[in-house]
């Protein structure tokens, strides 16, 4: 493998923080890869993203004193800022009060822990293509569909997969035609959950049981999305399938379903709280305790779905099955949360591909796929 980077080490661009509502997620995530990473073999250069948008060079130094100064962290960004360079050239532009604009590291791969818009929304996907940096994970149309839960669950009807019935409220929707929104959303049958279309972490979600709690829920989802989607709610049990991709296009590869289980008091769904603060609230469980046939068929339905949005490099399926023995695909997550509890590392470990060997796969297939078409 060659590399721009001394004593023949990969360099790796980290990119962590970001502008969404998912920061602080983003740098437990990092924090968590640098602690497998193989540093031998990679070397890392930490670059943080604040939450009003400003790159700036860190260190595993700065990373690991926010984690530990607060519950949930933020990046202050105090270090140079960054730039990429556009057309050519792999050396990141530093530029600071003291010293002005200078170069910085070649980053030979980079890898975004971004999550949520502005991350993996496929705005920063687009800012590497044009930088001409290769990077882990998917590219630009398969991260915004991803993302956008409206126009995934159309690309997973028109691949024949099963989704359950839901409703979509734009801003425009919402503008023009208030009353006729209200009307299409009570076709559903309760429990609706009612999301912001392109949020993740359940950040911005409530499960309403009577629609006088319409109005205020679509407006807790708003608050993270202009746009809204609206799901019946399934009786049945959460599965999740993690998807990494094969190499020389080769078909991807599915882990051993797991499932969570919500067993904490105050919780009606696996909500922020449930995953990140109270870690008591959830049970997560790999292998999920299902029929052989039936996690072969979510295993096969997972890849489909990382297939029909045109996903690469990794992915995180989310199914529901329901107590009639029917399989639903919920949603899937092209970057999912990686910290050392996520169910995508838990998943991976339990199908026999350990934390470290995992990031160091998604690197080797960043590093074998082309920068632009393909």
């Amino acid at each position: 493998m060659t590399s721009t980077a001394a004593a023949d080490r990969t360099r790796v661009g980290i990119l962590f923080g970001g502008r969404s509502s998912e920061h602080s997620i983003s740098l437990i995530t990092a924090h968590g890869v640098l602690g497998v990473l193989d540093q031998t073999r990679y070397e890392p250069v930490l670059i943080g993203i604040t939450e009003d948008g400003a790159w700036h060079l860190s260190s595993i130094e700065e990373l690991e004193a926010i984690i530990a100064s607060e519950a949930l962290a933020h990046f202050p960004g105090q270090g140079p800022r960054v730039t990429l360079p556009m057309g050519g050239g792999r050396g990141i532009l530093l530029q600071d009060c003291r010293e002005g604009l200078r170069e910085g590291p070649a980053l030979d791969v980079v890898l975004p822990l971004l999550h949520g818009p502005f991350g993996e929304d496929g705005t920063v996907q687009g800012l590497l293509e044009m930088a001409d940096l290769p990077y882990v994970g998917a590219g630009v149309a398969a991260s915004a569909i991803g993302m956008d839960k409206h126009f995934m669950k159309m690309a997973f009807e028109s691949a024949g997969l099963a989704v359950g019935p839901y409703r979509v409220i734009t801003a425009r929707d919402w503008s023009r035609d208030r009353e006729g929104s209200l009307a299409r959303a009570r076709e559903l049958e309760l429990p609706v959950f009612v999301k912001p279309a392109r949020a993740g972490s359940s950040q911005g979600i409530t499960r309403i049981d009577d629609w006088s709690e319409l109005d205020g829920a679509i407006a807790v989802a708003q608050a993270c999305d202009p746009k809204v989607v609206l799901e019946t709610g399934i009786s049945g049990r959460e599965i999740e399938c993690a998807v990494l991709d094969g190499r020389s296009h080769e078909r991807p590869r599915a882990s051993l379903p797991g499932e969570i289980e919500v067993v904490g008091q105050g919780h009606a769904f696996y909500d922020f709280e449930a995953k990140y603060v109270e870690a008591e609230s959830s049970r997560l469980r790999c292998p999920a305790d299902l029929p052989r046939e039936v996690s072969d068929e979510i295993r096969g339905e997972a890849v489909r779905a990382f297939l029909a949005i045109g996903g690469e490099g990794l992915a995180r399926a989310d199914f529901f099955y329901t107590d009639e023995g029917r399989v639903l695909i919920n949603e899937i997550n092209t970057l999912p949360g990686f910290t050392p509890s996520s169910m995508y590392r838990v998943m991976w470990g339990a199908t026999g591909l350990e934390y470290g060997e995992l990031v160091d796969e998604l690197l080797t297939l960043a590093l074998e796929r082309p920068v632009g078409l393909r």
